[in-house]
């Protein structure tokens, strides 16, 4: 195989013209893909001045982007002592400037504001010549009109509970299938815009397959799909797979980003631990669908619950995924600070979508969170008996001791292998006065402050004496029905799961320096369905989602959608997207027919460069990594093993993120070392070879054309048109005549040019 793998890399030179030529006319089939289309917003759609000048989604923006520089949070930066990010100081008085009150409710010739943007005197312009900052007539128009209208102020949008609204009528009244639809189709039609005809039946169930389990649906599954001609086919395809075990493998995926799991402690020595029985956990909640509010509940407290069942303590371990330290020399008590601020850190993006951190060492410069709110925060986390570091080898305390028996008896999600007697998982467990919390100078772990009691950030909603002052109160907290981040957050992160990027934006930051959601009533009306009409029903909602016809879209594009939004912002077609890493090799192994579908149990270790942990790894760490053999090879990427400081180097190629931190959304890029994973790593390769012998020994193909439209089909699960076929067919011939290049069976590089498809590795 080495021998094999030093042609493919000079294989890939040759396959380069051919893979570009059929790549180019699949984008001109299907139109731009997310990862071509450049940032995360689009270009104005319409110049046209609203006619209800909204604070939040029209004003705030303008003045946040063109005047908070000066006129801002920042007290270091800001200009004549003028706040435009509080009420309080806009309407003031322009002092030693125009004298006018900075803004007069009703009367824009009378405000200050109005006189200074106007202005073309630049000792009096704002923003001032030399700021490099201008402002559009639209811009001074939708302030001008606000002041006219009252210039009401708001409260922060994210903070405001969620109010269900109306649902919209619209034009495209046929075309939608539900609610979701008819608030997509308003503002499309808004916009100028046109929804997309729904996707062929090819391209819609394999899109559905990657989404409800992570891999692709078999040739048998597509054909019985394509001779459903009843009006429920796509609604029984979707309720079959997500009854599929391999649902909850897929949704853990996800989840094990932001609950940043691994099977290794971090730091330098990054030693291994046994954290997988939670992993299985995962899996099963989502599986037997745990509502989402018991789902977060038990992770967070679980053993706080009224007499807690083992199930629920197992839960637990998502607040001890954080990295632990084995170093000599380092201060316990330093590094015990780190695990608490990353719990603290780690909740508050994963279900309030914010950023506390930066409030760690001074009050948020920019939301509203002040040090003393965060370390109230950390301070629910802050009563477990744990050591900042472990010996060599220890299972840091507190944890639960595993065995067959209980695992038979209590736990039967688990996948304890006969090869383990028992394990040790880390779990949380609440020691009431166990020590005082203070605020930190700096947040330095030797410098306590200000005693502070448990506490969240007040400007969301406070914390009081309703709730216990514990991590379950926490958790009652964060499903308190005022609560205006829980539901927007998690359904913001569904959305982002199914169409590449969340209504929001910026998933972690739902605050004043993050995005505005695009559509900002059906973000409200599908954060308060969830939570009132749905209960928290994770299926349920998912149902929803991809039963809409927007979901169901075609990914062509026109070039009318892409002049007027070229980011597709407003979903006038379905966004492709890159597949994450996993889902690449998990796809290369189904259809090749390798994959080892056993759900659950420890980690494994598939092929990767032989000396890389030597090459990296110091001390006492995992120096060595050995591949498994057999079957264990071809696990799931969900199980293979992570070790933090040198992640799987094929899945980092493809946007894995480390797992040293939580991570709401990973990074989408497209490089060319991308297409060499795909040509000579071995694990391809093995997926190539495998695929091509079994359909150059299946009897009913007769003739090499029926075998590449065979091969091209189970790959792509689709058939080629014609102008592919012959693509295809002079690729193949030109195999033929290229003897020193093209490997013993030609198939196999055929197999590797398609499994290198721009297609192939993404979601359409």
């Amino acid at each position: 195989m080495e021998k094999q793998l030093v042609k493919n890399f000079k294989l890939s030179l040759y396959l380069i013209t051919p893979l570009l030529c059929i790549w180019g006319l699949k984008v001109l089939l299907s139109g731009p893909s997310s990862e071509m289309s450049g940032g995360q917003t689009s270009l104005e759609v319409s110049k046209a001045v609203p006619e209800i000048i909204s604070y939040n989604f029209d004003v705030k923006p303008i003045l946040s982007d063109k005047c908070y520089t000066c006129h801002g949070p920042d007290a270091e930066a800001r200009q004549a002592n003028l706040r435009l990010d509080k009420e309080e100081g806009s309407f003031g008085v322009a002092k030693n400037l125009s004298n006018l009150p900075i803004i007069k409710s009703g009367d824009p010739k009378g405000s200050a504001l109005v006189f200074h943007i106007n202005s073309t005197d630049p000792k009096n312009q704002m923003p001032p010549p030399d700021s490099n900052l201008s402002l559009s007539s639209q811009q001074k128009q939708i302030l001008e009109k606000w002041i006219e209208q009252g210039a009401s102020w708001e409260g922060h949008w994210a903070y405001q509970v969620p109010q269900k609204a109306e649902v919209p009528q619209t034009k495209y009244q046929d075309w939608a299938q539900n609610e979701i639809d008819n608030f997509v189709a308003a503002k499309l039609e808004n916009k100028g815009l046109n929804p997309s005809s729904l996707a062929e039946k090819e391209i819609i169930l394999r899109r559905l397959a990657f989404d409800l389990t992570g891999l692709p649906p078999s040739l048998e599954l597509m054909d019985q799909f394509l001779e459903d001609e009843s009006e429920l086919a796509y609604e029984k395809m979707l309720d079959h797979l997500m009854a599929q075990p391999q649902f909850g493998e897929r949704m853990a995926s996800v989840w094990l980003d932001v609950a940043r799991y691994a099977d290794t402690h971090g730091y330098q020595d990054d030693l291994e631990r046994v954290m997988w029985p939670w992993r299985d956990w995962v899996i099963n909640a989502f599986n037997k669908n745990l509502p989402y509010d018991e789902f977060i509940t038990w992770q967070l407290a679980g053993d706080l619950l009224d007499e807690p069942t083992l199930e629920q303590i197992v839960a637990t371990g998502y607040n001890r995924n954080h990295k632990i330290t084995q170093e000599g020399g380092v201060i316990d008590e330093e590094y015990r600070v780190e695990y608490v601020a990353d719990r603290a850190v780690t909740t508050s993006k994963a279900l309030m979508g914010i950023t506390v951190e930066c409030a760690r060492c001074h009050d948020h410069k920019y939301d509203a969170v002040s040090q003393k709110e965060f370390f109230s925060l950390y301070s629910f986390f802050n009563n477990v008996d744990e050591k900042g570091r472990i010996e060599y080898g220890e299972t840091p305390a507190p944890f639960v001791t595993i065995d067959k028996k209980i695992a038979a008896e209590e736990l039967s999600f688990l996948h304890l292998p006969d090869s383990i007697a028992k394990v040790e998982l880390m779990v949380m467990e609440e020691v009431e006065n166990l020590r005082t919390t203070y605020t930190l100078a700096r947040g330095q772990y030797d410098a306590p402050n200000q005693e502070v009691q448990p506490g969240t950030p007040a400007r969301i909603l406070p914390f009081d004496e309703t709730y216990a002052q514990n991590r379950l109160g926490l958790a009652k907290w964060f499903f308190d029905e005022k609560n205006p981040l829980t539901s927007r957050v998690v359904v913001n992160r569904f959305w982002q799961q199914f169409f590449g990027r969340g209504l929001v934006a910026t998933p972690e930051d739902f605050g004043n320096q993050g995005a505005r959601p695009s559509h900002p009533e059906l973000l409200d009306w599908l954060a308060v369905t969830f939570r009132t009409q749905d209960q928290w029903d994770i299926k349920k909602f998912i149902k929803r989602v991809v039963l809409s016809a927007t979901y169901r879209q075609s990914s062509k594009t026109s070039l009318e959608a892409s002049r007027l939004d070229p980011t597709n912002v407003f979903l006038a077609y379905y966004p492709r997207q890159k597949l994450p890493a996993e889902m690449i090799r998990d796809n290369a192994l189904v259809t090749s027919g390798l994959l080892n579908g056993t759900i659950g149990g420890p980690s494994v270790k598939p092929h990767q460069p032989e000396g890389l942990w030597e090459e990296t790894t110091s001390g006492q760490g995992l120096t060595q990594y050995q591949p498994d053999g057999g079957v264990n090879r071809y696990r799931r990427s969900l199980y293979t093993f992570w070790k933090r400081t040198v992640p799987p180097p094929n899945m980092i190629t493809f946007d894995a993120p480390t797992r040293d931190l939580c991570t709401v959304e990973r990074q989408k890029t497209s490089t060319p070392l991308q297409s060499l994973v795909l040509l000579n790593d071995p694990q391809f390769y093995s997926a190539a070879e495998a695929i091509a012998n079994k359909i150059d020994t299946e009897d009913t193909l007769q003739t090499e054309r029926e075998k590449i439209l065979k091969l091209f089909r189970t790959i792509t699960l689709r058939t080629p048109n014609e102008a592919e076929k012959k693509l295809l067919s002079d690729y193949f011939d030109a195999l033929l005549s290229n003897n020193e290049q093209a490997s013993e069976n030609p198939l196999v590089d055929m197999a590797l040019l398609i499994y290198n498809l721009d297609e192939t590795t993404q979601k359409s």
